[in-house]
């Protein structure tokens, strides 16, 4: 997944983004109103974890811009404001779930994941492709009760194309799911992992439209 974090305490934002950054995703961090802005106006994201109070403005004030503007990505609102009327400005700003500091990674990185399948049309935990069974909550990938193991970046373009099934995904798509602004992209990136899918997984599992990208008949 491509993962915003919107968080200006540093010692929280750092902890978040080790954890999703540990799981494969490729996480963009922003300290404040205008970098968030910024970054998600350039980029497409999965999931926003949004803190509400940052230092140059409300959280709440840019999701209204973005919902404004018909932006429907999914976003968890995470603050310390536990107050009832605080959760529900929230969720009436077009938040869709909320999260009270602190609050444990393991159920952060559940709930982010949730709201990416909702958002891909397909809540559903387990996926089958042709032989294979898809753990989408552990990230994991069985044959015949057998796991067939792969990289945090391997899974990451797999859970990308399976998620977007029957649709072509360009190789900028996937470079999206794989990297932050900050990562150095190598040129052929893409190509080496969806050669490493095929050597696991069999030749047929992923197709290529030459000149357009891949996709998981």
């Amino acid at each position: 997944m491509r993962i915003l974090v919107i968080e200006d305490t540093a010692d929280l934002a750092d902890a978040v983004l080790r954890h999703l950054r540990g799981q494969g995703h490729a996480t963009d961090h922003a300290a404040s109103r205008d970098e968030a802005a910024a970054a998600w106006h350039v980029a497409t994201y999965d999931v926003v974890l949004l803190d509400l109070g940052l230092p140059d403005g409300s959280g709440l004030d840019l999701l209204r811009a973005r919902r404004a503007a018909g932006d429907r990505t999914p976003v968890i609102v995470a603050t310390a404001r536990d107050q009832i009327s605080d959760r529900i400005r929230g969720l009436d700003a077009g938040a869709d779930d909320y999260l009270v500091k602190p609050f444990d990674l393991g159920e952060l990185s559940a709930r982010l994941r949730a709201h990416a399948r909702r958002a891909a049309g397909d809540p559903s935990s387990e996926l089958f492709v042709g032989p294979y069974r898809i753990d989408r909550i552990g990230a994991r990938v069985f044959r015949d009760g057998d796991e067939v193991r792969l990289t945090s970046r391997e899974w990451a373009v797999f859970d990308a194309l399976t998620t977007s099934r029957g649709r072509v995904l360009s190789r900028q798509a996937l470079e999206e799911r794989l990297y932050a602004f900050d990562d150095e992209i190598a040129g052929n990136a893409v190509e080496v992992y969806v050669s490493r899918l095929r050597a696991k997984l069999g030749p047929t599992v992923i197709e290529t439209r030459r000149g357009l990208g891949y996709l998981v008949p």
